[in-house]
């Protein structure tokens, strides 16, 4: 079910894009304290576009954006890729995250350390505390940027595509990190996804781009419709019922 309240982060009647280039036209959407949203849509859809508005990477064209403040302190966001040739260990790495809070000069704090420790811990990283970044896999590397993204303690996590690309065993472990700090951190979190099955299992609210606009936003049982998803990918869509759950399969005909 969706949230309601004062919301932490929002987007109101925002136009934006790339110089000339319009991709997303007059949207609005709220972040609501404690939410797990879905960004759903097609290819060249908007979605990726709206999480840099969101994040204040991209300034928009026109409307308003409310953002949590301070920024760097409130909201993190965790990108899809992070470079292979990284030149750090895993804990300094994670420590970067702490970068709003660090003096210029001087040692990180108790509790910047403490922070640090706690995004290792979450994130299942501990033992990898001193290895390069350069022999992570691919899968490692994503718990990484997570781990430097909890490190500041975010009230907001922006996510771009999370889980592409992992194998199954970091396909569920990243989930359930992502569900444990929603449900016992209360951080909100936001993220562009492809596979709907993934996202009706672990997101209540989704919200479904077509063309830079948004065509649906509310539950999964509201939005997940095969005429829906039908009209917004442009095929034919079935859904068929998880067991032993209120997800769904989605599958294109």
């Amino acid at each position: 079910m969706t949230k309601t309240g004062q919301p932490i982060s929002a987007l109101e009647n925002v136009t934006a894009g790339y110089r000339d280039r319009e991709v997303l036209h007059a949207v609005t959407f709220r972040v609501n304290p404690g939410e797990r949203i879905a960004l759903a849509g097609p290819n060249g859809a908007g979605k990726s576009t709206l999480l840099r508005v969101l994040s204040g990477a991209l300034a928009p064209f026109s409307g308003d954006v409310t953002i949590p403040a301070p920024r760097e302190r409130r909201l993190r966001t965790v990108p899809q890729e992070t470079p292979r040739d990284v030149p750090f260990a895993v804990r300094a790495f994670v420590t970067l995250g702490r970068t709003p809070w660090l003096p210029r000069f001087g040692s990180p704090s108790h509790e910047d350390r403490e922070a640090v420790d706690e995004a290792l811990e979450a994130t299942g990283l501990v033992s990898l505390g001193d290895r390069p970044m350069t022999e992570l896999s691919g899968g490692e590397r994503r718990l990484a940027s997570l781990a430097m993204a909890l490190a500041a303690r975010p009230e907001v996590l922006l996510l771009d595509e999370p889980t592409a690309n992992l194998d199954l065993a970091h396909h569920v472990r990243l989930a359930s990190i992502l569900l444990r700090l929603n449900e016992e951190k209360g951080v909100a979190i936001v993220a562009t996804v492809h596979d709907l099955t993934f996202a009706s299992r672990y997101f209540p609210r989704a919200v479904l781009l077509r063309e830079g606009r948004i065509e649906a936003d509310g539950t999964v049982a509201e939005v997940f419709r095969p005429e829906i998803l039908s009209c917004v990918y442009g095929c034919p869509v079935s859904l068929h019922p998880l067991p032993s759950s209120s997800a769904y399969c989605v599958i294109p005909e």
